[in-house]
C-alpha cells in the first residue's frame, strides 16, 4: 500500500463514526485522528491557495466534511465525559449523618404521597424550605447531584461565580472606582482624597421548573431508583434553559445573559456596558490579518483578568477558527492534550456554548474574559418537588422547581468580538 493510499484510507475513516466508542480513551483517539486528517487536508488547501490563488473544489469539500467529522467525534467524546461525570446516587456511606432518614421519607412521599414523615423531619429542623403551597425540598444528595450535572452541561455556570442565597434577591455592592491617593512632602497639607464609588447591583432569582410524569405502576416498582429518575429527567431541561438564559436571557422572568447588556466599542467603554472589538469586515474576518481581532480582544482585558481568560463560542465558530495558523505555521486552535481537558485557542481555554450566535453581520459569536469575575449565578438553596397525583390521572406529576438568577457583576471582565466593519 503506497503512502498516498494510506492517507486516503485514514482520511476516509475520519469522515465516519461507524461505531460509537464505549470508552473515553477510544473516543479521544478517534477525535485526534480526525483532527490530524483535518490538518492534512487544510494544509493542502492553503498550499493550493498560495500557488493557484484558489483552492480546488474537491479539496474544499473534503475539508468541510472532515471538519464536520471532527465536531461529531468531539460530541461523542463530550457525551462520554458527561456520562462519566455523573456519579451514581445512593452510594454506600454517602450522607450517613441524618441523610438516610430524610431520604427514606422523601422516597415514601414520591412513591405514595406519604408526607407525614417529611413534615415531622422539617418541623424538627425548623425548616423554612417548604411553605403553605406544598412541596418538599429534595434531599441534599439529589440537590447536589443536579448541581454537579448542570456544571458540566452549562459552560457559563461552570465558569461563573455561583452564590447560594436563602432569599429571593441578592444585593451586591460593587466598587467601581477605588480610593484616590497622592504623594506629599513631610510638612505639606493633606487634602481630602476622593472616596470610592459603589454601585448597588441587584440579582433577583427567577423560577425554573420542570414537571415530569410517571405512572403509578412505575412508582410501585421498588426496583426503580426514583431519585436517579428525577435527576436524569430534570437536569437536562434545567441545563438547557439555564444555558440559554445565561448567554442571551432578557432578564424578564429569567436570568439576564451577558449578551443582553449594551455593547459598545471598547475604545469608548463605560461601566454598565460590555466592550467589543470589531473584526473589520461585516459578518466575516477581514481578509488580511484575520486573527488580529483575537489578539486585540485578549489584550483589551486587564492583566489580572486576562490570566483567567476563557474563550466562549459555539461549535460552528470553532470550525471557522480551526483553519487559521500563525506566522510560524502553527494552528491557533489546538485540541485538548488529554481526554477530559478542553481545547485551546491562542493558549486560552475554549468553552463550547451552543447558545452563542453564529458568525453573521453585527453578531457577537465570540466572547473572551474572566467569567468567574464577570458573571454571577445566584441559586436559591433547595430544589422543591410537589407531588400531584390528581391533575393528569393515571400519571403522577412531579412539579420540580428551582430559583436561579444571574447577570454581569464586573463589566470590565468580559469582552466581545463583533463581526462588523467598525
Amino acid at each position: 500500500m503506497t503512502e498516498q493510499t494510506k492517507n486516503i484510507a485514514a482520511n476516509r475513516s475520519a469522515l465516519e463514526i461507524k461505531t460509537v466508542p464505549d470508552t473515553v480513551t477510544g473516543a479521544f483517539d478517534d477525535f485526534m485522528g480526525a483532527f490530524e486528517a483535518f490538518k492534512d487536508v487544510n494544509d493542502r488547501r492553503l498550499g493550493e491557495i498560495e500557488s493557484k490563488l484558489t483552492a480546488d473544489v474537491v479539496t474544499r469539500d473534503k475539508m468541510d466534511r472532515i471538519n464536520r467529522a471532527v465536531d461529531e467525534h468531539k460530541q461523542v467524546l463530550d457525551q462520554l465525559l458527561l456520562k462519566k461525570a455523573r456519579p451514581p446516587l445512593g452510594r454506600p456511606g454517602f450522607g450517613s449523618s441524618g441523610s438516610p432518614e430524610h431520604k427514606a421519607a422523601f422516597e415514601a412521599y414520591i412513591r405514595g404521597g406519604d408526607e407525614a414523615s417529611l413534615r415531622d423531619l422539617e418541623a424538627k429542623a425548623l425548616s423554612v424550605g417548604s411553605d403553605g403551597d406544598g412541596g418538599y425540598l429534595v434531599p441534599p444528595e439529589i440537590d447536589s447531584e443536579i448541581g454537579r450535572r448542570l456544571a458540566v452541561i452549562s459552560p457559563v455556570r461552570a465558569l461563573a461565580t455561583v452564590r447560594q442565597v436563602s432569599s429571593s434577591v441578592l444585593k451586591k455592592p460593587f466598587n467601581t472606582t477605588g480610593l484616590a491617593s497622592g504623594w506629599v512632602s513631610e510638612t505639606a497639607a493633606r487634602p481630602q482624597t476622593s472616596t470610592p464609588t459603589l454601585s448597588n447591583m441587584i440579582f433577583p432569582t427567577m423560577e425554573l421548573y420542570a414537571m415530569p410524569a410517571a405512572t403509578q405502576a412505575l412508582l410501585d416498582d421498588s426496583a426503580v431508583d426514583i431519585e436517579a429518575w428525577i435527576s436524569s429527567e430534570v437536569d437536562v431541561v434545567f441545563a438547557e434553559q439555564e444555558s440559554a438564559a445565561f448567554v442571551s436571557g432578557d432578564g424578564v422572568n429569567k436570568p439576564k445573559g451577558f449578551l443582553s447588556y449594551t455593547a459598545v466599542a471598547d475604545a469608548t467603554w463605560s461601566w454598565g456596558n460590555l466592550g467589543y472589538v470589531a473584526t473589520g469586515a461585516a459578518g466575516a474576518f477581514k481578509p488580511v490579518g484575520p486573527t488580529d481581532v483575537l489578539v486585540d480582544t485578549i489584550y483589551a482585558l486587564k492583566a489580572s483578568r486576562r490570566q483567567n481568560g476563557n474563550f466562549m463560542m459555539n461549535r460552528r465558530t470553532q470550525a471557522a477558527l480551526r483553519k487559521f495558523k500563525d506566522a510560524d505555521g502553527n494552528y491557533l486552535w489546538q485540541p485538548p492534550a488529554v481526554a477530559g481537558a478542553t481545547a485551546s485557542l491562542m493558549g486560552f481555554p475554549v468553552a463550547e456554548a451552543e447558545n452563542m450566535p453564529d458568525i453573521a453581520a453585527d453578531a457577537f459569536p465570540i466572547a473572551f474574559g474572566d467569567f468567574r469575575a464577570g458573571y454571577l449565578v445566584v441559586d436559591r438553596v433547595g430544589i422543591r418537588v410537589l407531588r400531584d397525583p390528581y391533575s393528569a390521572k393515571p400519571h403522577v406529576l412531579f412539579y420540580t422547581t428551582k430559583r436561579v438568577g444571574g447577570g454581569v457583576q464586573d463589566f470590565e471582565a468580559i469582552k466581545l468580538v463583533k463581526f462588523s466593519a467598525a
